[in-house]
């Protein structure tokens, strides 16, 4: 009996409370949420989604949609000033006044409205600059030109000139010729020029040759003017045949003397030429040309008429007097005179008399004389 009353007992611990009622759970939800206002109880509550987007991402992608905005109004507002500027006509070159030259002294105005005639009546922002100044340079006179375009509607040439620096014989014309080797026609009305004419170059060779052969003009030029006593105004002509022996025609109480200079020492050789030149005329009714290739020897050739022989080539000392000229070797025969080796100069030792082949050069042009 005991055992069944402590099993009762344990039964009535685990009794199941009751339930409370309806109307009870109604009561205590009422109390536990928040009261309503009468028009929210009407109303039909919508569930709000959230974005799908990550709100870094979003972000990201405003500023994106916001740069591609400022863009395009970017894009507009340009394409309505190049409209503006492409069909206004405060922007139209109206006529050759709006188109200004400088630096010009040679090149006329008429020249340069010939490249840029076709510019008039054109838009100003639609002038090929870089092709005009190339059209430009294609002046004979012109060096480099310069394009510029200056709003609303003004265009500026500034002009660099070519400066002569000599007389070119091409053919039977005189053109002058600058420090390039570019051929130039000589402006009617102008100044005279005092130049030596330049002989040996061929219009239809490449520039290239001829600013090669200027290099070597320039150089020779350089050279004799360096003392001060600028014998290169008193050169009428330079010939530039071949490089390594450059021949200038040189003047003399007796006449002109074609003077060898060779490729180097120009001044020093003609200086020597100079201070012998009255020395030769005392034995020589005539000179025809002078050899001073070699240092210390110089080689005149008395041809021509009044020579007591006038085809003889004579190595003459540089510091005594010139003896009487070399007879040549007689006609039928085929050998040439024995040239002998001049000995070492040492203390203005003269080298020996020996007889040489005479030189023969072309005829100088009468245009020569033109300075």
């Amino acid at each position: 009996m005991a055992r069944k009353s402590n099993a009762l007992a344990e039964d009535d611990l685990f009794v199941e409370a009751p339930r409370p009622s309806r109307s009870a759970r109604a009561v205590a939800r009422a109390l536990d949420e928040p009261e309503e206002s009468p028009f929210l109880r009407g109303q039909t509550r919508i569930p709000v989604r959230r974005s799908p987007l990550p709100p870094r991402t979003a972000r990201r992608l405003w500023r994106f949609l916001l740069a591609g905005l400022l863009f395009v109004l970017a894009a507009l507002v340009c394409y309505a000033v190049y409209g503006y500027g492409k069909h206004d006509w405060h922007f139209r070159i109206d006529s050759g006044e709006n188109i200004s030259l400088s630096g010009n002294g040679t090149v006329t105005r008429a020249e340069v409205m010939q490249v840029m005639g076709s510019d008039i009546g054109r838009n100003i922002f639609f002038v090929p600059l870089g092709e005009r100044k190339q059209q430009l340079e294609q002046i004979p006179w012109v060096e480099t030109a310069t394009v510029m375009r200056f709003t609303p509607n003004q265009l500026r040439i500034l002009i660099a000139e070519r400066t002569p620096v000599a007389f070119a014989q091409i053919g039977s014309r005189i053109l002058l010729l600058d420090a390039t080797g570019h051929l130039l026609q000589q402006p009617p009305g102008k100044k005279a020029y005092n130049f030596p004419v330049v002989t040996g170059m061929l219009e239809s060779e490449p520039l290239s040759v001829r600013a090669a052969r200027m290099k070597i003009f320039a150089q020779l030029v350089h050279e004799l003017d360096t003392s001060g006593a600028h014998y290169s105004r008193d050169l009428s002509e330079v010939n530039l045949t071949d490089p390594q022996d450059v021949k200038v025609t040189a003047p003399s109480e007796g006449g002109e003397v074609l003077v060898h200079l060779g490729a180097e020492n120009f001044l020093e050789r003609y200086q020597t030429y100079l201070g012998h030149i009255a020395e030769w005329r005392q034995k020589f009714t005539h000179i025809e040309s002078v050899d001073l290739r070699v240092d210390g020897e110089a080689i005149v050739n008395p041809g021509g008429i009044g020579s007591a022989n006038p085809s003889a080539a004579v190595s003459a000392p540089l510091s005594a007097a010139v003896g009487p000229p070399v007879s040549p070797p007689p006609a039928h025969s085929t050998k040439s005179p024995a040239i002998a080796k001049p000995p070492t100069v040492v203390a203005n030792a003269a080298p020996k008399l020996t007889a040489r082949p005479p030189v023969r050069h072309a005829a100088k042009p009468s245009a020569g004389h033109h300075r």
